[in-house]
């Protein structure tokens, strides 16, 4: 066959093609002129059918030739509570000091030296069907984790890291217990006959039973109506509560759920030496009994709120419908 003829059935095939496959094609010849080119590395492990799921979360992972272990960016940072994109569509990569913008805020950046080893900075591959991904290093994550941990335990936090600092608490404790769990299967040569996805059902049991122990108890109706009776602006401008919201908070509703409840939730959740609770109090409550009788509790605490004008009239009218524990019924005297 003459080039001509061949040249003449590469464009017949080529015009039977859909816009998007004749693009597709194209992208991957651009990739692969690309790596040969620039050296990108190649993933050899890994597709994106068959992500580790972290609860509902798809994570896409890749081994890539020289046996790095990366996360692609998307689910990296969606595991991490926050966009897959950046403002304007575009990925978040690396900056120029080589540091990822989720970890370039100046409160954290005392705690990354200590708490974060190796790169940080974007992998750029081939993923296995031949596509240019942006990843991260796995090993980055619970790394990435413990920053945003140090740094609430420390108080440094803004307020719009505190989600970020949730869901790496999550994280944490949902990977060491499957951690432990490799460990033991390698040890034991049980990994040779596990199904495959056995360990990524396992992380999906532990986070959702680390997502329940976080579920939102207090609706921001309650905030809403203390912040109206005490004449404050609600929000607050740095989004976070005053000190005495949580006084209030015991007063309104630990004090009156059931007699020496408060006593038992500090114990067995106390402050560390730096005025902090390592968890929210009504994450200790039981699930059967707790949980429902809370919410019970606050259903008709944020009626009396709605029905008073002043934080003076809802107190009074609290006291008289939920008296704390084992306080004294009041009496009307004439």
């Amino acid at each position: 066959m003459t080039d001509d003829a061949r040249k003449a059935g590469g464009e017949a095939r080529a015009a039977k093609l859909s816009a998007e496959r004749r693009r597709e094609i194209a992208k991957k010849a651009a990739d692969s002129r690309w790596a040969k080119e620039g050296g990108l590395p190649k993933a050899l492990f890994g597709s994106e059918e068959s992500p580790l799921m972290i609860g509902d979360i798809p994570i896409d992972c890749y081994v890539l030739e020289d046996g790095r272990r990366v996360l692609t960016q998307e689910s990296f940072l969606v595991a991490m509570g926050r966009a897959a994109k950046a403002k304007g569509g575009h990925g978040v990569r690396t900056s120029v000091d080589k540091t990822p913008p989720f970890l370039a805020a100046s409160n954290l950046k005392p705690l990354i030296e200590k708490e974060v080893s190796g790169s940080t900075k974007a992998i750029e591959f081939l993923s296995t069907n031949g596509a240019r991904v942006w990843g991260f290093p796995a090993e980055l994550l619970p790394q990435t984790c413990r920053v945003y941990l140090a740094a609430r335990d420390q108080g440094l936090l803004h307020y719009t890291q505190h989600h970020v600092a949730e869901r790496a608490d999550i994280l944490v404790r949902a990977l060491a217990s499957v951690g432990i769990a490799a460990l033991v299967d390698e040890a034991t040569g049980y990994q040779e006959v596990r199904d495959r996805k056995a360990l990524s059902a396992l992380l999906d049991q532990y986070i959702n039973q680390e997502l329940a122990a976080w579920a939102k108890r207090f609706p921001d109706e309650f905030y809403r109506q203390m912040f109206r009776l005490r004449d404050w602006q609600y929000p607050t401008a740095s989004g976070a509560k005053p000190g005495v919201v949580g006084k209030y908070t015991t007063d309104i509703v630990y004090d009156r759920l059931a007699p020496g409840i408060v006593k038992e939730l500090e114990r067995v959740n106390p402050k560390n030496e730096k005025g902090n609770r390592r968890a929210k109090h009504h994450q200790f409550l039981t699930e059967d009994v707790g949980h429902p009788a809370l919410a019970q509790h606050l259903h008709a605490v944020i009626g009396l709120m709605r029905a008073s004008s002043t934080w003076d009239q809802f107190k009074d009218l609290l006291d008289r419908a939920f008296p704390r524990k084992g306080d004294t019924l009041r009496l009307e005297i004439d």
